[in-house]
Order: structure tokens, then sequence, then C-alpha cells
């Protein structure tokens, strides 16, 4: 659905993106990683053919990118950097000309184009919003807004920037929960983020960049792989710690952090000699602690001279 080969952006002497090779493989919820100012933005702009390549290549849908955009992106729903409408007109009279300036899926009668976007509305929440002109939405009920309008032609591939910016929890849930569906019923989506306990709800594979490098590009399970080690909570940790005899490689409070144990053989040798166990099992790594570990410090940060 998505590939690109030795993909470069430069800003003048500014490498942005730095000869990526993305795959993003049909019924992917791929999430895009990376800080502010990793380069994902420029990745995904150029993706979709609104910033040019300074080298490399790029496919959406095996077809090349900008070369045949125009038969492609009618196929692809997207929503980058907060969404673009006119404010004095309503969500629908919005969606409404959107419906009909696209490509060949902009076809049909006049009622089957208002019943696609009135769909489109209902899907993401803004079907009760009425006559309310733009400029006078919340910044979440925007967002939702752009998401109806890259969902308008049941896109095959959905590529979102940042798509919960501005929700409120309740409202990243139904979020979350519609592209849920989407993907269940067949749509590939490519989705970049910097909240990572959304993509680790939500996504099957992960890329991450640092500093306009993919430093990695991996199954989220792969990410999340046990870590070796097993982790115990027990109210007599105490006499764990003196039972296991510097296998112990941390302790907090009655949770202990074992090296290299079996989990099953580890609950019968505590069990065994009469310690408590609550709760036993592999460690596993968050993919904030995997993010951390393959990425540098934040690009934010400016240390005193």
């Amino acid at each position: 659905m998505i590939r690109t080969h030795a993909l470069t952006k430069r800003f003048g002497s500014l490498t942005a993106v730095d000869s990526i090779d993305l795959e993003v493989r049909p019924g992917d919820i791929y999430g895009f990683l990376g800080a502010n100012g990793s380069g994902k933005t420029t990745t995904v702009r150029m993706l979709l053919g609104l910033v040019m390549a300074t080298s490399g290549r790029i496919e959406l849908l095996d077809r090349p990118v900008p070369a045949a955009a125009g038969r492609v992106l009618d196929q692809v729903g997207a929503l980058v950097e907060g969404p673009a409408a006119y404010g004095h007109l309503s969500g629908r009279a919005n969606l409404s000309l959107l419906d009909a300036s696209g490509g060949r899926r902009a076809r049909g009668s006049r009622t089957d184009r208002a019943d696609r976007v009135a769909a489109a509305l209902d899907q993401v929440g803004l079907g009760g919003v009425g006559r309310r002109p733009v400029k006078a939405y919340s910044l979440g009920m925007r967002q939702r807004l752009g998401l109806a309008a890259a969902l308008l032609r049941r896109p095959r591939l959905l590529v979102l920037d940042e798509p919960t910016n501005g929700l409120d929890p309740q409202g990243i849930r139904e979020i979350r929960d519609l592209l849920l569906q989407l993907h269940a019923g067949g749509t590939t989506i490519f989705l970049s983020s910097h909240l990572l306990a959304e993509v680790e709800q939500l996504c099957t594979r992960v890329g991450v960049l640092d500093r306009g490098r993919l430093v990695v590009q991996a199954p989220l399970a792969e990410l999340q792989a046990p870590t070796g080690r097993t982790l115990v909570r027990t109210p007599d940790a105490t006499a764990a710690l003196a039972l296991l005899d510097g296998r112990v490689e941390h302790r907090d409070g009655d949770t202990l952090l074992v090296r290299g144990a079996d989990p099953a053989a580890l609950n019968a040798l505590l069990v065994g000699n009469g310690v408590r166990v609550r709760e036993l099992g592999p460690e596993r790594r968050s993919l904030e602690q995997a993010v951390l570990e393959l990425t540098g410090p934040s690009t934010d940060r400016v240390e005193p001279r």
C-alpha cells in the first residue's frame, strides 16, 4: 500500500528525512512514531504529493507518486496538519463542496452525494451539528470534520497525521473504535502520532523515526517481546529476596524483577518455600520503553551552556 526507497528531503543544509524505506502492507494499521521535529509530517506530505522529495522513490497502491497521483489519491483518505475548511460554511456544506470537486469516486446523483456526506458525518459523531458554521467549531469538532473528509470516498488507504489532536478522552476512544471498525472492513491505515498509548492499542506494525532516520520497522508484538526477566508481586518480598540470592535485579515495594527466570519454575520455588505469590509473569517492554531505547534525547531540550 505504501512503499518508499531511500526517500530523502532536504531543506537547504537541513536533512529532514534521511533515506528511509517504508513498507506498509495491505491490512496493516501502521503506527509511524517520532518526536516533534523527527520528520514525520514531512514524510506524510511527501507520500501525498504535497511536498516534493529531494531524492528517492514513493509508491502508493503500487503506483509511483507524484507521477500517478491523479489515479491514486482518490482512493486515499488523508488528514494532515489539521483540517482545512471554509469557516463561514457548515461542516455539511464543506464536505459537499469537497465531494463535488473529487475524482471518479465523486460520481453519482445529488442524492448519492448527500448520502455520502451524511454517512461520513455520522461516522465521526457530527451527524447532529446542523448548520453551525465551522468557525464556531471547537478544535475537536474540526478534527472530526477533517476525519470525515478523509472518509468521504471510502478509501482503501487512510493516511492520518495526529488524528486525535484536540479531542477529549471520550473522543479519542470513539475515533479509536472507528479506526478499528474501518480496519475490520478492509481499510489499511497509516497513523502518524506521538501518542504511544494510542498506537499501542491500535497498531499492528510500527516504524520509528528519529532525526529523519527510520531506526526500526517491525511488528508491534516483536517490539514488545518478553525481556527474559520475570515480574513477581508478593507480600513476602523480603523473604523472596533472600531466597532468590542475587537473582533479583530490582525491588519496588512488593514487586520484584527477577533475572533469567522460568516463570513456572520460579513460582514452584517460591510457593514451595512458603512465599505467597499474588502475581507472576514474564516482563514485556512497553512501546514507550522500546522507543526510548531506539531514539536519542528530545529535540525540544535546550541544555545550559
